[in-house]
């Protein structure tokens, strides 16, 4: 196994020959297996496309019928409700493991850009956190761990990335497996002796089959390492729509590993445009509109947690991305209103805890979450028995007063530029219009431009046909805005028209592109 990535001699620390030959392992014995699934992806996305709508598997009808629980749930895993996420930056992990939050989520997947130097750094940042080492002296304070930081877990990136720093056999391995692998085989022991154990959230899965694969690799890693299977512990993000078709098959096949789901609302309403860009009866309005109260949200949501309750799995909520703005107060109070609504439907709505973006919502996440829990850890005894989804109702995609605007178009626009923009420097979290943008924020704007323009049927609210040269008008005006914004100086030492490339490109394609991240990692360092 080759590294093309710089060595030196703290990374050397972590890549150590030990711990590359684990990885090694894990990608020999798994990586054939993990590109025929992502074949499998493609041979849906034809059916699909065909006209063919996704159902619940006939084949696993036992397995939802069954009277089955997943596995035992760890003590500092009872309570999770309120979870915060962010890149393995250094101070981003220190703030998060101080914010109050019981769970901080260490995510290598949408919310970092993988730059070998991110990539290295996160895992260095993560062990010194897990031995209580870590700390950031800046010209303004000095950041330090507080006595009870919050529980950690890891985010691998997914099963359809790779890792271009790190070949064998001449090509790269999986991205997954090398993020999984690493962080397991240096800390497993390491959290254990402290009371924890190695804990991960699994992204974008399509299928219980790709649960399967995970569940493989578990046993196969703790039986490598002498770790009692088991050990490893994981909530799955149910982040694509024929994911929701298999909650209960997904649960099944990880129930010894497994405590909980989570309602990736991003990356599911992405995911809701990717699988039916190409059918003509589906077309979805401004993404402010498309809220989790709009019928196919709503099933998933309901859906979730009634499978979570009935197999005694957590149900984790959705991500609340404002920043709040100590200078603005009015801006500050009508937001976290709108987030403490948010709050209160999930808690209302049966889920065990949620997540947030920023340290400074962890309060208002709390407080609501409090109100319903009061001293109980969770609310698993809340069966939801009245909830009837039906696989209609999860591809109900009905908007009432649903409108494309102009303003939803340039704002598409706008945030996609910024965040890819500082994606290419390394920057996978991005404060844009006072909102914690990741990458599946950036994957709505595009894919939804992309949808309208070669939807014959979309039109502006105002009875414009939404068109390439409507499109390319509108990217000119926020172009010009946007070098406003930065300056004549910042602009030049950008990679904005890197961006502005590659944004269009995606856009403007005969054929839609699976993720942006895909051909964005050929220009990361």
């Amino acid at each position: 196994m080759n590294i093309h990535g710089k060595t030196t001699p703290e990374f050397e620390e972590i890549l150590t020959p030990a711990a590359l030959a684990f990885v090694e392992q894990l990608e020999r014995e798994f990586g054939a297996r993990r590109r025929e699934l992502l074949q499998k992806r493609v041979e849906r996305q034809q059916m699909f496309d065909a006209g063919v709508s996704p159902g619940f598997l006939d084949e696993t009808a036992h397995i939802r019928a069954g009277e089955w629980k997943v596995g035992s749930i760890p003590d500092d895993l009872q309570d999770r409700r309120v979870e915060i996420t962010g890149p393995p930056e250094r101070k981003m992990a220190i703030n998060a493991l101080n914010s109050g939050a019981k769970v901080f989520m260490a995510d290598f997947e949408d919310a970092n850009a993988p730059t070998w130097e991110n990539l290295i750094q996160g895992h260095l940042n993560l062990r010194d956190a897990i031995e209580r080492k870590i700390s950031l002296t800046t010209s303004e304070k000095t950041y330090t761990l507080n006595e009870n930081p919050a529980t950690l877990f890891v985010r691998p990136r997914g099963w359809h990335l790779d890792e271009k720093h790190i070949t064998l056999d001449g090509n790269p391995i999986s991205a997954s497996l090398f993020d999984f692998g690493l962080f397991l085989f240096l800390n497993a022991n390491r959290l254990r002796k402290r009371g924890t154990g190695p804990y991960f959230y699994l992204p974008k899965l399509e299928s219980h089959l790709e649960a399967r694969l995970w569940n493989d690799v578990f046993n196969f890693a703790q039986d490598t390492l002498n770790i009692p299977r088991g050990t490893i512990k994981v909530t799955v993000l149910i982040e694509t729509i024929l994911a929701a078709f298999e909650m209960d098959e997904i649960l099944y096949e990880l129930r010894e590993h497994i405590v909980a789901l989570n309602a990736g609302r991003w990356d599911y309403i992405f995911s809701a445009i990717k699988k039916f860009s190409n059918r003509p009866d589906f077309l979805l309005p401004d993404r402010a509109q498309v809220t989790m109260t709009v019928p196919f949200m709503r099933a998933y949501t309901e859906l979730l947690v009634k499978t979570c309750h009935k197999r005694g799995a957590h149900a984790i909520g959705g991500m609340a991305a404002f920043i709040p703005n100590r200078k603005d107060k009015e801006v500050n109070d009508l937001a976290l209103a709108k987030v403490r609504e948010d709050k209160l439907r999930e808690s209302n709505d049966g889920f065990d805890g949620t997540w947030v973006a920023h340290p400074d919502l962890v309060p208002v996440a709390k407080e609501v979450f409090d109100g319903i829990l009061k001293d109980k850890p969770h609310q698993k005894e809340k069966l939801r028995a009245e909830v009837n989804t039906t696989a209609a109702d999860l591809v109900n995609f009905t908007i009432p007063n649903g409108q494309i605007t102009e303003a939803g178009m340039r704002l598409n626009i706008n945030v996609a530029l910024q965040y890819m923009e500082a994606w290419l420097r390394g920057s996978g979290a991005v404060a844009i219009h006072n909102l914690m943008e990741d990458a599946a924020t950036a994957e709505i704007c595009r894919a939804q431009l992309w949808q309208w323009i070669h939807h014959p049927t979309a039109a502006l609210a105002d009875g414009r046909k939404v068109s390439i040269d409507l499109y390319r008008q509108f990217l000119a005006d926020e172009i010009e805005k946007i070098k406003a914004q930065f300056g004549a100086e910042t602009y030049a030492n950008s990679r904005m028209e890197d961006a502005i490339s590659l944004f269009d490109g995606l856009v403007t394609a005969d054929r839609f592109s699976e993720f942006l991240t895909l051909p964005a990692y050929e220009k990361l360092d």
